[in-house]
C-alpha cells in the first residue's frame, strides 16, 4: 500500500552464545504508515528494543525482512545501510551521551551533524538555530550538555535527530530518565513535530502512560505483537486542538481514550493476556472454542462445568 513506509514481515531474531540461544523476536509482523505517531510498549526482555535496532539498521534479522518503501533493508550493502541511517532515520536515545557529544555546545552538536552529512557550516548553523527554536532551546545554544537539565538534553537530542530531515524518528525510552512534568513536555513535543512536519515517529518504551499522547500503541510480548490500541477520533481531535490535553478525567469516569484490539497472526492465532486468563479463571492450557451467533466463544471445563469468556 502506498501509505505504508515500514513493513516488518515475519521477523525472527535469535541471539546465540556458546551455551544458549535466546529468541528475541518470534515471527513478528507489523505495518507502519507514513506520518504515524506510535508507541511500542512491553516489559523488559519483550523484544521491543531489538525491534527498534532492526528497523534502524543497527542489527540484522535472523529471518524475515523489514521493507522500507518496499525495499528490503537486509539486502542493503554496507554503504546503502549507512545512507539509510544517515538520511532516513533519526535516533533519540535515553542516555544523553548517546545523543550529544559532551565537549561540544548544543549548537556545535547540531552543526557537526549537519556538516558531516554534506551541509555547509553556515547552513548547518542556520538550520540548527531553527530547530532549537522549534524545541524551545533558543536560549541554550551555547550551553554544554552537562549544563542542561534532563528534559533539555532530550529536547536537544530531538533537534539533532531532525537535522537531516529524516522520514522516521526512532526514540528509545526518551522519557525514562525525567520527571512527570518534563515527560509530558517531551511527549507533547513529539506530537507537535509529528503534526507539523509529518514525520513518522516510533517511540519504544515500557511506560504505558504514553498511550495518552500517541495515536497508536502496539504491545509486544514474547517477541510478537499481541495487542494494539487506537486513539478514538474524538480524542485525537482534542489532542490536536488543545495543547496539553490529557485524559485523567476520562480515566476517573471509567472511560478509555483508545479502542483495544487483539491481533490474529497469519496462522489465525490470537494471544490472550495473563490478565484476561486470570479474570476468566482459566488455569488450564486446554480450552474449547466454538462459534455462537457469529461470536467466538472460548470455554474450558472446571468441575465438569463449562466456564465461558
Amino acid at each position: 500500500m502506498d501509505d505504508i513506509i515500514l513493513e516488518c514481515d515475519n521477523l525472527v531474531k535469535i541471539y546465540k552464545t556458546d551455551e544458549t540461544e535466546v529468541m528475541a523476536l518470534q515471527g513478528l509482523e507489523l505495518s507502519i504508515k507514513k506520518g504515524e505517531l506510535m508507541a511500542i510498549i512491553g516489559k523488559s526482555g519483550s523484544g521491543k528494543s531489538t525491534l527498534l535496532n532492526i528497523i534502524g539498521g543497527l542489527e540484522k534479522t535472523t529471518a524475515g525482512k523489514v521493507l522500507f518503501k518496499d525495499r528490503d533493508i537486509s539486502t542493503f550493502t554496507e554503504k546503502e545501510m549507512i545512507e539509510y541511517r544517515k538520511h532516513n532515520i533519526g535516533f533519540v536515545w535515553q542516555k544523553s551521551i548517546l545523543n550529544l557529544l559532551p565537549y561540544l555546545t548544543v549548537i556545535q552538536n547540531l552543526e557537526m551533524n549537519g556538516t558531516m552529512n554534506g551541509m555547509s557550516r553556515a547552513r548547518a548553523c542556520e538550520k540548527g538555530l531553527e530547530l532549537l527554536e522549534q524545541v524551545g532551546l533558543s536560549e541554550r545554544t551555547d550551553s554544554y550538555p552537562t549544563q542542561l537539565s534532563g528534559g533539555e538534553q532530550q529536547r536537544a537530542a530531538i533537534a539533532v535527530s531532525l537535522m537531516n530531515e529524516p522520514e522516521i524518528i526512532l526514540a528509545d525510552e526518551p522519557t525514562g530518565a525525567v520527571d512527570e512534568r518534563t515527560k509530558d513536555r517531551i511527549q507533547e513535543l513529539f506530537r507537535n513535530l509529528n503534526r507539523k512536519l509529518g514525520i513518522t515517529i516510533i517511540i519504544v518504551t515500557h511506560d504505558v502512560s504514553l498511550a495518552d499522547k500517541v495515536d497508536r500503541v502496539v504491545m509486544i510480548s514474547d517477541g510478537k505483537i499481541s495487542t494494539e490500541r487506537i486513539l478514538k477520533e474524538e480524542y485525537r481531535l482534542k489532542l490536536d486542538e488543545l495543547e496539553g490535553y490529557n485524559f485523567e478525567d476520562l480515566k476517573r469516569q471509567g472511560k478509555d481514550s483508545h479502542d483495544e484490539y487483539q491481533l490474529l497472526d497469519r496462522a489465525g492465532r490470537v494471544k490472550l493476556s495473563e490478565d484476561m486468563l486470570k479474570a476468566a479463571g482459566i488455569n488450564s492450557n486446554r480450552v474449547k472454542i466454538s462459534v455462537v451467533d457469529k461470536k467466538i466463544v472460548i470455554s474450558y471445563e472446571e468441575d465438569e462445568e463449562d466456564e465461558q469468556i
